[in-house]
């Protein structure tokens, strides 16, 4: 049987009319355009083949417990991800990239007790963050200070620790007030004469025993400079010192034999 070739300009038609395959979804997941729900599928990682053109990405309800250096396939295009209800005690400063239009992130009801301003420096135009109902005792004002385009902080059933620590936070938190939201769930939890006590009704006055100095790295340069310094400079005006009373004492000894008939 003969073959029958198919003119090049017909070829190229039918290339132009047939849409593209539509990509791969993950196994453990439903999609339907460009949103992909991986939710309660006993997921351990996050599925790496995800479609670039993902702009929802649905992993709640999961036992991921820790998302390591790029977790995440490139996403350009991811709007919204929602880790809520998962096992989160780590993620790693670069987790996050490639996730730079990424404008909501759920991280609510995790482990997480330590997070870093580098883990959230890539998401460049994230809007809404969720902390709520974590294990985080204190936080560094640094982390939010990382989204430039922040507009919703949620920090709400946290076990936060009301010490001297928890000062540059709280100065965040009184100059930002309108990005913090459940404001009235934001309670300490130590120490215990401050048990459920609002960390925004606290004022200046409360922090008065505080150090109220931030060290910068300029002053520990001088701290470690200065400090061996004076020991040393001490020590030799200490010798100084005492060979100076000892030659007082040696020259009054030597006047008196002198003295003596």
């Amino acid at each position: 049987m003969g073959c029958c070739r198919v003119p090049g300009p017909v070829l190229a038609l039918l290339l132009l009319l047939c849409p593209p395959p539509s990509p791969a979804c993950p196994a453990a997941c439903r999609c339907s355009s460009g949103e992909v729900d991986c939710s309660e599928r006993g997921l351990r990682e996050v599925p790496w083949s995800l479609s670039t053109n993902t702009s929802t990405l649905w992993l709640g309800y999961n036992f991921i417990t820790v998302l390591g250096p790029r977790s995440f396939p490139r996403l350009p295009g991811l709007r919204l991800l929602s880790l809520v209800h998962n096992r989160l005690e780590l993620i790693h400063s670069r987790a996050l990239l490639g996730l730079g239009a990424l404008q909501e992130l759920d991280l609510s009801h995790n482990h997480l007790t330590v997070l870093t301003p580098e883990t959230f420096l890539p998401l460049s135009s994230l809007a809404t963050l969720n902390l709520g109902s974590n294990r985080l005792g204190e936080l560094e004002p640094g982390v939010p200070g990382a989204l430039p385009q922040l507009q919703a902080l949620f920090l709400q059933d946290n076990p936060w620790v009301c010490s001297c620590s928890i000062l540059p936070l709280w100065r965040w938190l009184s100059h930002n007030r309108e990005k913090v939201r459940e404001k009235s769930l934001l309670l300490c939890r130590a120490p215990e004469q401050l048990n459920k006590y609002p960390i925004m009704a606290f004022g200046d006055e409360s922090f008065r025993q505080c150090q109220d100095i931030l060290l910068s790295p300029e002053y520990y340069i001088s701290f470690f400079i200065i400090g061996p310094f004076s020991f040393i400079a001490s020590i030799f005006f200490c010798t100084f010192m005492g060979s100076l009373v000892v030659f007082y004492h040696s020259l009054r000894r030597e006047s008196h034999c002198w003295r003596r008939p």
